[in-house]
């Protein structure tokens, strides 16, 4: 059974010393510009160069994160720090956007891909997509059970790919790149870097405790043995925001787990009390949802964390050993002494004085193979030490000494620049526009066939989801909704099989997994605002992977959606109280259980706005408080080809009310929102 790699995260140049010395075998970092920690102090080009060269002596990888969602105005400067990256020799990328991805794959063919866990990864079905894009690791949903974890890695032994799993570390209440709850209430977008938190405020659901979008930190390292039995490859810890002493502690606490099957309690107490909200949870890991998984980071969590930070400095105050090297030494009269290093793949001499006669005691290979062996310092240690030596010769020790440094300093310098690389990119996009004639189609989405207004004159199609009646009748096209929230594969394919025999030939697919289940069955598929298209190569993926139609994402501003140069029909969401979350615990959960729910549940923030909470075959969802309406600035949206009307709680009669609206391109009749489309997000 091949060792997990234990993945540590770093903000710095501190924190990266920390999660070596206490035991990474890789790290992740970003650099100064696009990614998801734009907060972290992160690494500019000659920092991040000198951060490899550290790693690599040390036998340790390094990727960089890249993982935010990009405009086509930002694609050039991405690609210029992803080559740098590269030049430096980083070991592999983490990106979110599958066009930057696209664009990498062209340009840096041979630099590794891991799709980021904003890519909400959570079924096996989305990795074949995801194998045929180039990428070779998938960094799975935090959300994952044991036996959906098992399902995941079973696949990707299949089509040879790595599963890499985070295993500690802050829980976001929602799926990864599926929130946009910050953006919305702050501008500050998750899903490019600059989540604000909100969620850890006070949010609070009916019986609740007030703070009912916060859950405890993620600890597996009782799990340990499980993790790596079904396949997982690499273990994460989160944390690129957090401070040193906790890095250096969660890597050594998996470290020990990894290499001596031991789970140290007294490092587990540490490791809580260094950080933790409340305890840890492994509550999706167990699949045990509910009001456990809750918690907050209280006074006596920053206490703890205080007398916890002295005991941690031990951890990462010496040179961690971890790279076997062969010593060979030759000693002969009047040559120069010869101390030859050999890692496996490097070799490296360093040659020393001429050795003078003895006058009296000669050295021997004890006296010699004792300074050889002063290693302490240095990442390396001993596997063979093999000493040539001619009689009745003197050998200062500091003769010794210093031709032992020599020859680690040249090992050092070929291990540091042996990854180094000299490649140059360029990106030319293409300024095209389509701008062809159109006339632009209005589809409906509704939750259940009550809601169906008598009236669908104007409307192209009803977008109905895949937990309705499938054998509904309608004079317009049913496309059928598939969950961006998949618990069971199995039954999304029956249901599609229904949904076809019914008639149904299109799908609004928010996955990657989904994609792949529709294509199976045959459906034409469009692309939802869940799958984040926001720049011109993404939208051309989503043509090369078979998408027929797109929702453009919820955040791209309507001066940037006129600049998307794919041929590809593009759309929006025009009105609705859209998702801003996805839940896989859902936060009613904190107050009462699902027994209990009439199913149109809300939770309340600290100004009193409500946001409704609605459930979908295992998952849920929060709704926006208000509605985005744009019925009055349709003539801003003519570029676009299709528009959709999100409807949830509205009955039969103000769903017409909304469809008449927009054909009148009428002024607002409610509180609404112009959501993202004109203020954007940072």
């Amino acid at each position: 059974m091949v060792k997990p790699e234990i993945l540590s995260p770093v903000g710095n140049e501190e924190m990266l010393k920390a999660a070596v010395l206490s035991g990474a075998d890789a790290v992740y970092l970003g650099a100064k510009e696009f990614s998801a920690r734009r907060n972290a102090e992160n690494f500019d080009t000659a920092s991040l160069c000198e951060a490899v060269k550290y790693c690599h002596i040390r036998g340790v990888k390094v990727y960089l994160t890249l993982n935010i969602i990009l405009k086509d105005s930002e694609l050039s400067s991405a690609l210029k720090t992803a080559t740098d990256a590269y030049n430096a020799g980083i070991d592999g990328i983490i990106v979110a956007d599958l066009g930057i991805a696209k664009i990498l794959k062209e340009q840096l063919p041979l630099l590794p891909l891991h799709a980021s866990t904003q890519l909400s990864v959570h079924s096996p079905s989305a990795l074949k997509p995801l194998k045929d894009l180039g990428f070779s690791r998938v960094v799975v949903a935090r959300e994952m059970s044991y036996e959906g974890l098992r399902e995941i890695c079973d696949e990707a032994k299949k089509l040879d790919m790595e599963i890499e799993a985070f295993v500690h570390g802050a829980l976001c209440m929602c799926v990864s790149g599926q929130c946009l709850l910050s953006a919305f209430l702050g501008s500050r977008s998750g899903n490019r870097g600059l989540c604000a938190g909100p969620c850890r405020l006070p949010f609070e659901a009916p019986g609740g405790t007030g703070y009912d979008l916060s859950l405890k930190d993620l600890s597996l390292l009782e799990y340990a043995d499980k993790l790596r039995e079904i396949g997982v490859c690499s273990f994460k810890i989160e944390g690129r925001m957090k401070r040193p002493e906790y890095v250096a502690c969660a890597t050594a606490a998996f470290r020990k787990a990894i290499d001596e099957n031991i789970v140290d309690t007294d490092l587990c107490e540490t490791l809580k009390n260094v950080f933790s909200r409340s305890g840890f949870t492994a509550g999706y890991f167990e699949n045990k949802l509910g009001k456990d998984m809750f918690g907050i980071r209280t006074k006596e969590d920053v206490l703890s964390a205080k007398e916890a930070f002295p005991k941690i400095h031990e951890l990462y105050r010496k040179e961690r050993q971890k790279v076997k090297i062969c010593i060979l030494a030759e000693i002969k009269a009047d040559k120069p002494m010869r101390l030859t290093l050999d890692d496996g793949v490097n070799s490296v001499t360093a040659l020393g004085d001429v050795p003078q006669n003895a006058k009296t005691r000669g050295a021997t290979k004890d006296d010699i193979e004792k300074n050889l062996l002063k290693l302490g310092s240095t990442p390396y240690y001993p596997d063979l030490c093999e000493i040539i030596l001619d009689e009745n010769l003197f050998i200062p020790n500091s003769a010794i000494n210093e031709l032992r440094r020599n020859a680690v300093a040249l090992l050092d310098e070929k291990r540091a620049t042996l990854a180094q690389r000299n490649q140059e990119t360029h990106l030319s996009l293409s300024s095209e526009i389509n701008k062809k004639p159109h006339n632009q189609k209005l589809y409906i989405r509704i939750k259940d066939k009550e809601q169906l207004p008598d009236n669908l004159t104007g409307v192209d199609g009803v977008i109905l989801p895949l937990e309705s009646d499938a054998s509904m009748k309608c004079e317009v096209p049913l496309i059928v909704d598939i969950p961006r929230g998949i618990t069971n594969e199995k039954v999304i394919l029956e249901r599609l099989k229904t949904f076809k025999a019914n008639g149904s030939k299109t799908a609004l697919c928010g996955n990657l997994a989904a994609i792949e289940l529709a294509k199976q069955v045959g459906f034409d598929i469009i692309a939802d605002s869940s799958l984040n298209t926001f720049n011109s190569s993404s939208a051309q993926v989503m043509k090369e992977i078979g998408i027929s139609k797109l929702l453009l994402s919820n955040e791209m501003l309507i001066s940037d959606s006129e600049k998307i140069s794919a041929d590809i029909p593009k759309g929006i969401i025009a009105y609705g109280n859209i998702p801003l979350m996805l839940f896989k615990n859902c936060p009613l959960k904190n107050g009462r259980d699902c027994s209990a729910c009439d199913k149109k549940g809300f939770i309340t923030d600290r100004k009193g706005i409500s946001f409704p909470i609605r459930c979908r075959m295992g998952f849920s969802e929060m709704l926006n408080s208000v509605p985005i309406w744009l019925a009055d600035r349709l003539d801003e949206l003519s570029h676009l080809d299709f528009l959709v009307l999100y409807f949830n709680d509205e009955d039969k009669q103000r769903v017409g009310e909304i469809i008449d609206a927009y054909k009148k391109k009428a002024e607002p009749d409610t509180k609404y929102t112009r959501g993202l489309f004109y203020r954007g997000s940072i």
